[in-house]
């Protein structure tokens, strides 16, 4: 008679080991989200659009993917793609300014001219969009003197500390994209990782489910400014 119980009792076992290890591992799950352990975030930041192929087609694969990103907005780009700017706001992404021309003599002629090439590139987006920009990146990089100043007018500063590469490596692939963006993000946190969705970086676009593929396989949340 005791042979029959034997089945039942190693089901009830194997039942028993499953819950144990479920329930370790809902402990580390829970432990690592309440403490921000082992969580990294990027940050995909896109800078010299809107354009209205590149950057529609990264907005189609963020919103499939249910990413949000930061936009840094060329104004007299955006004069005639209103629309894709209007897109960009209406689907939740941010948006900083990054310049009206991204003209470097004419932007960098005085202090002067760099913060009226922000007033009018902050002016265009908020007529637009009705959203009041207080994120900004400089064309070309940091400039330390002139932090200050832009501080003063309310907006936050934005580096980035990884690439893709698309404007580093010439005709670069989208295979080589990816593989840049893994490179230059490694053993960083947060991760801002600099991409450009003009016209001419359509290898970014091609690129960008690969570099959202990598950076979930290694566990990272995407974030937004």
């Amino acid at each position: 008679m005791q042979k029959r119980f034997i089945p039942a009792v190693l089901v009830l076992s194997v039942l028993l080991a499953m819950f144990v290890v479920c329930g370790l591992q809902m402990e580390r799950t829970r432990a690592r989200f309440a403490t921000g352990a082992e969580v990294r975030r990027v940050y995909l930041t896109f800078d010299d659009g809107p354009s209205t192929v590149v950057t529609g087609r990264i907005l189609d694969i963020l919103k499939k993917e249910d990413i949000k990103a930061t936009f840094f907005i060329v104004s007299d780009m955006a004069r005639t793609r209103q629309e894709t700017l209007s897109r960009i706001a209406k689907e939740g992404h941010s948006i900083g300014v990054h310049s009206a021309s991204h003209d470097y003599a004419r932007i960098y002629a005085s202090d002067e001219a760099l913060l009226s090439d922000i007033d009018e590139c902050a002016a265009y987006i908020l007529q637009v969009t009705g959203i009041k920009p207080r994120l900004y990146r400089f064309p070309g990089g940091g400039h330390e003197r002139q932090k200050e100043l832009i501080r003063e007018r309310g907006y936050t500063i934005i580096g980035w500390n990884a690439v893709c590469g698309d404007e580093e490596i010439k005709d670069a692939t989208a295979w080589e994209l990816s593989q840049e963006a893994a490179r230059t993000s490694k053993g960083k946190d947060p991760v801002i990782l600099l991409l450009h969705d003009s016209a001419r970086h359509r290898a970014t676009a091609d690129a960008l489910p690969a570099i959202i593929a990598h950076f979930r396989e290694e566990g990272c949340v995407f974030c937004a400014f």
